[in-house]
């Protein structure tokens, strides 16, 4: 993955959603892609970040799942904001709320306000 620091785009708040780590046929090659092309303050991991139903079924751990989760981790340690809301392939990980693993929170629901949009997510 080529990726020159000069050409990154600047958010505030990103929003990702449905990634499935340990789902076969997550694109975290993808997601590591974009990650390495943003910066911003704030992530909301919104959702079935991991697969735990896939995950319950059949194992499937590429090296690039481990990246994904060791960027956010990365990310969170530099000073980004990682806010971590489970959904139904996750819902075990609710029982965390409130809780913080490394430094990303994890929370029931999460809300952003501000700029020119307003965003607001609970599940």
């Amino acid at each position: 993955m080529l990726h020159d620091p000069r050409a990154s785009l600047r958010y505030r708040t990103i929003w990702l959603s449905d990634i499935h780590l340990g789902y076969r046929h997550c694109k975290a090659d993808f997601l590591l892609e974009f990650l390495a092309t943003v910066r911003c303050d704030t992530i909301f991991l919104v959702g079935d970040v991991l697969d735990l139903w896939s995950l319950g079924n059949q194992w499937h751990w590429p090296a690039a799942h481990s990246a994904v989760l060791r960027a956010l981790l990365e990310r969170a340690d530099n000073g980004t904001r990682v806010v971590y809301v489970p959904g139904n392939h996750d819902e075990t990980i609710r029982d965390f709320a409130g809780n913080v693993f490394g430094k990303i929170a994890i929370a029931s629901s999460a809300a952003s306000m501000g700029g020119r949009s307003n965003m607001m997510m609970r599940s």
